[in-house]
């Protein structure tokens, strides 16, 4: 068989030979053991949760080693992008603490292995489709949809495995002339790779691949004879892959586990490619406890918090986001957060051997509570910084009231230090609601929030006119207290709460239910940190306003 010619015939255009390739693109200059990584997403602008939990591993695995890790634009399929989805996905990524060492960037390539997008590399694809085609290890396809359609419904009736292989890989061994002949009569065709693999029913071999996180996979290998360039001549993903991962010098591919059904693809292409085969990390799928207690995968039509704006938009911190992933990513972080409570979060070493196989249980309410953890840590400046910086773009109508950082940072700080540190904060938007009372352009009573039903109405404005004729800006805390507690008793409630828990029909409430009056008519809610530290960076002049607004 001529299989050069067909080759030559094929891909008359392809002048650059595969050893070109392989020496503009050589083995990387790297410390032994330093792992390269990429993210390769379609240039589509969404840019999820999934991604970003794929590519903290990534930017893991490649940092800690001394290694790089760069990202391929995979744009294929052309009816998938959209205008400046690079920028968004940087942008995105970036927020997050996921940074690129070179690859595809709005702003252009940076790196030595590009041409980092793969709607750019079409002549290495040909060169190498081409190679494979001289060596008898690919071949032209011309069969049509239709032919394609009957073949398909003879394996059904069969009860066979779909597909072209075998002899329903009808132009595996045509010659020359036929090759010349139909493409001079104007008939499309692919680029078949010719499997060597037979169907398990054949006596068709196992593969075994060595997987980072599970172990050695034991598969049926491969024995479709898969497209590898389109009738467009625009490779397919599986091809492209393979040939763009060994020139880059990809050492660890981190992928979905859905991409598990591929891997007797892809181990086959790397072998009749002569190249060798990356570590594969199939990471499990992210899911989600249902209310009746069933998990499910995470889907962009019912879950919002699979999407990165959603982050963004509701405030949280990427430090906590961060830490979050790597709560579900390796499972004995909790455990060196625990012992390590005050250490930047590189110093945790990543470890593939610690990532789950089975479904990774995403969970809001605990990204929640390690989002407090996370912002107590970090100190109200930076914290102010984080909160103006968001109101400017997602609440506007704030960033007004939040101009005075002296202020606003004396807020942000209250009850933090306290031997037992408040922990209030989970992420802006929630920081901003919880602070608003400090501010009269936000300000807003909680609805929700009622006076004490064990304090009549005509109670609540002798209590608050009682504590306006009491007040002192400069009192401590304890002179504070003893005239909250003097009003109390004046009015016929107990001193104490246990007073009034020990002998109820003796008092109208205790001092906590009165307490709770002024704390609702100062800030509009009955619960918040301590009411004499709030008066203390209020001032005097808003706290009389407030209480007398109340007491009219």
């Amino acid at each position: 068989m001529d299989y050069e010619r067909i080759a030559e015939l094929l891909f008359p255009e392809s002048k650059e030979g595969t050893e070109y390739y392989e020496e503009k693109y050589p083995p990387r200059d790297l410390p032994e053991g330093a792992k390269v990584t990429r993210l390769g997403p379609s240039p589509t602008g969404f840019i999820h949760l999934g991604n970003l939990y794929g590519a903290f591993v990534d930017e893991r695995l490649a940092h800690q080693s001394g290694g790089v890790f760069f990202l391929r634009i995979e744009d294929t399929d052309d009816k998938r992008q959209v205008e400046g989805a690079v920028k968004m996905i940087t942008d995105s990524l970036a927020f997050f603490g996921i940074n690129f060492d070179e690859g595809a960037f709005a702003e252009g390539d940076v790196g030595n292995y590009g041409d980092y997008t793969q709607s750019h590399r079409a002549p290495i694809y040909h060169a190498f489709a081409k190679k494979l085609v001289a060596e008898g290890k690919a071949y032209p396809c011309f069969l049509t949809e239709e032919e394609i359609e009957k073949i398909r419904e003879a394996q059904e009736e069969a009860k066979l495995t779909p597909g072209i292989y075998g002899k329903y890989a009808r132009d595996r061994e045509l010659g020359f002339d036929d090759v010349k002949a139909n493409i001079e009569a104007g008939k499309p065709y692919v680029v078949r790779l010719k499997s060597t693999g037979k169907p398990e029913t054949e006596d068709g071999r196992r593969i075994k691949v060595k997987d980072a996180i599970r172990g050695i996979l034991d598969m049926p290998e491969n024995y479709h004879d898969v497209v590898i360039l389109k009738k467009n001549g625009i490779p397919t993903y599986h091809f492209a892959h393979a040939v763009d991962d060994h020139l880059m010098r990809t050492t660890h591919v981190v992928r979905g586990a859905e991409w598990l059904p591929s891997l007797p693809i892809h181990e086959e292409l790397f072998r009749q490619l002569g190249f060798e085969l990356p570590i594969y990390c199939h990471t499990a799928q992210l899911m989600k406890l249902t209310p009746e207690g069933n998990k499910r995968k995470l889907s962009k039509r019912h879950d919002p918090e699979l999407s990165l704006g959603y982050y963004r938009e509701q405030g949280y911190h990427p430090e906590a986001v961060r830490e979050y992933l790597l709560t579900i990513l390796n499972s004995n972080y909790e455990e060196w957060r625990a012992a390590n409570p005050d250490a930047d979060i590189d110093e945790f070493e990543f470890t593939t051997e610690k990532m789950s196989n089975s479904g990774a249980l995403f969970d809001l309410n605990k990204l929640n509570d390690v989002s407090k953890d996370t912002l107590l840590r970090i100190p109200a400046p930076e914290l102010y910084d984080f909160l103006y910086g968001w109101a400017k773009e997602y609440r506007p109508e704030a960033e007004n009231a939040l101009q005075d950082r002296e202020y606003t940072e004396k807020i942000l700080d209250l009850g933090r230090h306290d031997q037992k540190p408040r922990k209030d904060f989970i992420c802006a938007s929630q920081m901003l609601d919880f602070i608003s009372y400090f501010f009269d352009d936000l300000y807003k009573a909680d609805e929700h929030d009622e006076l004490p039903a064990e304090v009549p109405a005509e109670d609540v404005p002798v209590i608050l006119e009682k504590y306006l004729a009491t007040y002192d800006h400069s009192d401590d805390q304890s002179q504070w207290f003893d005239k909250i507690r003097g009003i109390a008793t004046e009015l016929g409630y107990a001193a104490k709460p246990k007073d009034y828990k020990k002998n109820p029909d003796q008092y109208k409430g205790h001092v906590g239910h009165v307490s709770t009056v002024i704390r609702i008519a100062l800030m509009g809610r009955s619960q918040s940190p301590d009411v004499h530290a709030i008066q203390q960076i209020m001032g005097e002049e808003m706290v009389r306003r407030r209480i007398g607004a109340w007491s009219i």
